[in-house]
């Protein structure tokens, strides 16, 4: 069976890479993942990355996300989907003053469509998926080109996509309110939507027919919108995944 899988790496993320597995629809496993925040003095964040997924005719999860097929076949698949975005800022966790005086800002689920093409020429991934929470009220859109090279026991699939953030989400995240400026001291902030692109690798190695190493990572670029944003003191974000995986 191959599709193109959730990197949960922890399901910091909703990324997704090519992942190639045996025959069975299941997939066990256990790795970590490494995510490099964007918040100033903010510490890099490692999680536990349990892994146990499911491929079927009709539904599908892995780790934190699924989702119910409405069209399903070796070249296109459609799906209504739902996923845990982990995504958050915890004042404690930032070591600069201004930022431990701002508010919590909290995951949530998030819920749309997802929509894979594959062809001889790689594969296109996108999704289209809104806050179902009431958290940030944000819409997030993401799409990806991907392609797999195979060789013996490898298989190494690269992919550039690009990241679109509504107003709202970005606002959530990375704006400041005139009462956390009053507190904090920082400026008051409230950007618009942005475009993030990102570069991705997914690196998988098969010691047996069921049993693979893997490794995933991406390097998301920010855009003004973020940049500029009195929370944040990079100009990326970065997520490496690693683990071992049995399918069956």
């Amino acid at each position: 069976m191959t599709r193109l899988m959730n990197v949960t790496a922890g399901a910091i993320i909703a990324a997704t890479a090519f992942a190639a597995h045996a025959d069975g629809p299941w997939t066990i496993g256990a790795g970590a993942g490494f995510v490099e925040n964007a918040y100033k003095s903010y510490d890099r964040d490692i999680w536990p990355d349990p892994v146990i997924g499911y491929d079927g005719e009709s539904v599908w999860f892995d780790g934190l996300e699924g989702g119910y097929y409405l069209w399903n076949d070796q070249s296109d698949k459609l799906s209504v989907m739902a996923n845990f975005a982990p995504q958050y800022f915890r004042p404690k966790d930032s070591d600069n003053r201004q930022l431990r005086q701002l508010n919590h800002r909290r995951p949530t689920v998030m819920a749309g469509l997802s929509y894979v093409h594959i062809s001889q020429y790689g594969a296109l991934r996108t999704s289209l998926a809104g806050d179902i929470l009431d958290n940030s009220n944000g819409i997030v859109w993401d799409t990806a080109w991907l392609y797999s090279y195979t060789g013996g026991k490898w298989e190494i699939t690269p992919g550039i996509g690009v990241v679109w953030n509504s107003a709202n989400q970005n606002r959530y995240y990375y704006g400041v309110s005139y009462s956390e400026s009053r507190h904090s001291g920082l400026k008051h902030y409230n950007p618009d939507s942005s475009w993030n692109p990102y570069l991705e690798l997914t690196v998988n190695y098969h010691l047996t027919s069921d049993w693979t190493l893997y490794g995933t990572g991406r390097y998301t670029r920010l855009s003004d919108e973020e940049k500029d944003s009195p929370m944040v003191g990079k100009s990326w974000t970065g997520l490496l995944s690693t683990g071992i995986t049995y399918s069956f």
